[in-house]
């Protein structure tokens, strides 16, 4: 095996998150519209640009070292490979998606029971009939090209369709009546390709890279100043500053403080830290955060 690791990154809906992360990661990738050979700046990676569906049986067969695909998709193809990590971010949240049968609002289903001999219109045409041989139930499953929502009202009786806030589906008038699966991305790789040292290393520098930017997104750094007569007020009341950088300042008496702390609290935090004592306050973004 050459000292190339080729990567599957997921086109459509996780592409542009995607290629956000891996930016933050470290790698800069640059996507064309008339290649699917996206441009990475490291030599020793070679990116693909395919459709999440597929990835995960690219990964298995050995076309690709690695790939992000969603939790999903590897079900849906029953695909066996290596789980490395994973990596909750989407297009529009970062709550997990959600795999959920659906009905019109005034339909009479009210339990995965009264589908028997009913149709049912999905993109995850396996993981339905999973479901449904699950809870004893026949009944025909289609494959939807799209415009699924739309489907319910007048060709099938239900459908399987994926969701991160409900608001389509409420949107189009329709009520869940059970959720299938909930999926977040993965980070997965060829068996053979994590058994292989340089690449499982270069698989694993890569999910280290990647955790470090999504936490980073969580939280911020603080730096002040505060007079060394006041610090140990500022230490005690302040839970989250429990470990922080300490160092001498070149004024006698003064420390400077360092910190990183969950950026939700900030707006609670900061004026209990100018009422402490401290001064000079600032608040700054991070790339990574790496444990």
């Amino acid at each position: 095996m050459s000292n190339k690791l080729r990567f599957g990154l997921p086109k459509g809906s996780l592409q542009d998150a995607t290629i956000e992360k891996m930016a933050k990661a470290g790698w800069n990738v640059s996507v064309s519209s008339r290649s699917y050979v996206p441009y990475v700046d490291d030599e020793e990676m070679e990116i693909r640009l395919i459709r999440a569906q597929e990835i995960s049986r690219y990964v298995e067969h050995g076309y690709l070292d690695c790939g992000i695909t969603g939790f999903d998709w590897i079900h849906e193809n029953g695909s066996d490979v290596h789980e490395v990590g994973e990596f909750v971010f989407s297009k529009a949240t970062s709550r997990p998606a959600r795999w959920v049968l659906c009905v019109p609002e005034n339909s009479p289903i009210k339990s995965a029971k009264d589908l028997e001999g009913k149709r049912i219109a999905t993109e995850v045409v396996n993981i339905t009939k999973r479901y449904l041989r699950k809870h004893g139930v026949k009944a025909e499953v289609e494959f939807s090209w799209g415009a699924t929502e739309v489907k319910a009202h007048e060709l099938v009786d239900a459908i399987v369709e994926i969701t991160e806030t409900g608001s389509s589906l409420r949107a189009n008038k329709l009520r869940i009546v059970d959720e299938l699966m909930v999926s977040t991305p993965r980070l997965i790789a060829n068996h053979a390709a994590w058994k292989n040292k340089w690449k499982r290393q270069k698989i694993e520098t890569l999910a280290l890279l990647l955790r470090g930017a999504l936490e980073a997104e969580k939280k911020v750094g603080l730096k002040m100043n505060i007079a060394e007569d006041n610090l140990p007020k500022l230490l005690k009341e302040l839970p989250a500053l429990r470990n922080p950088t300490i160092s001498r300042l070149s004024l006698p008496g003064w420390v400077a403080v360092e910190t990183i702390i969950d950026e939700h609290i900030v707006r609670e935090l900061i004026p209990q830290l100018k009422e402490a004592g401290a001064e000079g306050i600032i608040e700054y973004p991070l790339n990574k955060v790496v444990y």
